[in-house]
């Protein structure tokens, strides 16, 4: 009975950071769509195989680590989105209606509702504040601006957070 449990022992020491690490990597994939919560996704990855495999020192140094970068990231997330439509003009009641709609829209449609209904309302909101579509459309384009920075920097912590667990299954 104990040669099967080390067997079996062998074969989870193998198959788990293997498992955890293919999370990881659809958290990493999740990242290229700006509705799907990538990091998120990591992180609690990451939360797994702590739990599972018990937390030493460096353990818990590598989760507080990849917990900083998920909240990081995620904040520097919404201010390139907000800060790319208010440099092209758009209201803070405009993006506050744009982020409000992106999480719905990421609720209700997803996987592109969030993107969807974040566009619509800052076009929207704009429009009636303003009254010129042009403008409307020159912050709703910002807003994609906006996103196209922000998947790129969340991709970055994406790869940061990855490369943390790495590090944590092959060097401690």
């Amino acid at each position: 009975m104990s040669e099967l449990m080390q067997v079996l022992n062998s074969v989870f020491d193998i198959f788990f950071p293997l498992a955890i690490g293919g999370l990881m990597l659809v958290g990493l994939v999740a990242l290229l769509l700006p509705v799907l919560p990538g990091l998120f996704i990591m992180w609690a990855s990451a939360l797994i195989y702590g739990l599972v495999t018990g937390f030493d020192t460096a353990g818990w140094i590598i989760i507080a680590i990849i917990t900083v970068l998920w909240l990081v990231g995620g904040i520097i997330d919404n201010v390139f989105m907000a800060g790319s439509s208010r440099k092209s003009g758009a209201g803070w009641l405009s993006i506050g209606v744009a982020l409000a709609g992106a999480l719905l829209g990421s609720l209700l449609l997803p996987p592109f509702g969030g993107v969807l209904f974040a566009a619509v309302g800052i076009f929207l909101v704009e429009y009636l504040r303003l009254k010129d579509w042009k403008q409307a459309w020159i912050s709703t384009r910002g807003l994609a601006v906006g996103l196209g920075w922000a998947a790129i920097v969340r991709f970055a912590f994406g790869v940061l957070i990855f490369a943390a667990y790495l590090v944590w299954v092959f060097v401690f």
